[in-house]
């Protein structure tokens, strides 16, 4: 059978967040900007045609992203051991940039966490622990090179703004003992829905990040973060097609992606 007719009658969900200044964001990157440079009628050509165009800003973590594996260090070293310093220099970097993502076709696992609590959306700053991974997945098998996202809940809140990023009350997500439990599994990529895959406690904003360091550099695994997730969540599907790739800046360390849910 051929893979278009395989794929139809599928449903495909979109997984990102839709990008605007003022959205929210952590307050450690450059918020994303967008301005029309030129409106209709600035310049009409002798045929009454005209056109329009924008400038876009934006750092590489803001709304929807990848997280390449050269976005963290520890103590001057990237994966696999290599210092940071070897690969880096204003251009960006040579190795590990978001550039060298491969794209992702292929089986995802959704664990709702906030379903195994009962409720649509996780309290903010709460910890997901080993066992709330375990009660999520339940019977469901994670293979090595699958996708893993950790539904939360959180992206209900997108358009509360202060709410969203955490920043007061924390934002609900891994900490360091689930994101082992999930790096034995060795997934090729994990993701979830708030602005870092972390647990964020109340008033502790972004000040140490384990599980990026459990993730990027210890183990390898790419991490996408400000996923819209609710639509996922209420459909009760948990494993589908996940089609994931990222804008291959050349030597970022991360980059906007619109991932997309491919339901059968």
């Amino acid at each position: 059978m051929s893979l278009w007719k395989a794929l139809e009658g599928s449903r495909v969900l979109d997984l990102a967040q839709p990008m605007r200044k003022g959205m929210p964001q952590s307050p450690n990157h450059p918020p994303f900007r967008m301005a029309l440079e030129r409106r209709h009628g600035d310049l009409v050509r002798p045929d009454g045609g005209s056109a329009a165009n924008e400038i876009i800003v934006t750092g590489g973590h803001v709304g929807t992203h990848v997280d390449a594996l050269a976005h963290v260090s520890q103590e001057g070293l990237l994966y696999g051991g290599r210092p940071a310093a070897e690969v880096m220099s204003h251009a960006g970097f040579s190795d590990m940039g978001i550039d060298g993502f491969e794209p992702f076709v292929g089986r995802c696992v959704l664990l709702d966490v906030a379903a195994v609590h009962g409720v649509a959306t996780l309290p903010a700053g709460y910890e997901v622990t080993p066992d709330d991974l375990e009660r999520a997945a339940g019977e469901l098998e994670i293979r090595a090179g699958d996708a893993v996202l950790v539904g939360t809940g959180w992206s209900r809140l997108w358009e509360s703004g202060d709410d969203f990023a955490g920043q007061r009350n924390g934002v609900p997500g891994p900490g360091a003992d689930a994101a082992r439990w999930l790096a034995a599994r060795r997934p090729r990529v994990v993701g979830g829905e708030t602005i870092a895959f972390e647990h964020i406690a109340a008033g502790r904003g972004h000040a140490t990040l384990p599980v990026h360091r459990i993730m990027l550099v210890e183990s390898g695994i790419n991490i996408v973060e400000t996923m819209r997730l609710a639509e996922l969540l209420d459909s009760g599907v948990r494993e589908f097609l996940l089609v994931l790739n990222p804008l291959p800046i050349v030597g970022a360390t991360g980059a906007p992606v619109r991932p997309l849910a491919v339901i059968a």
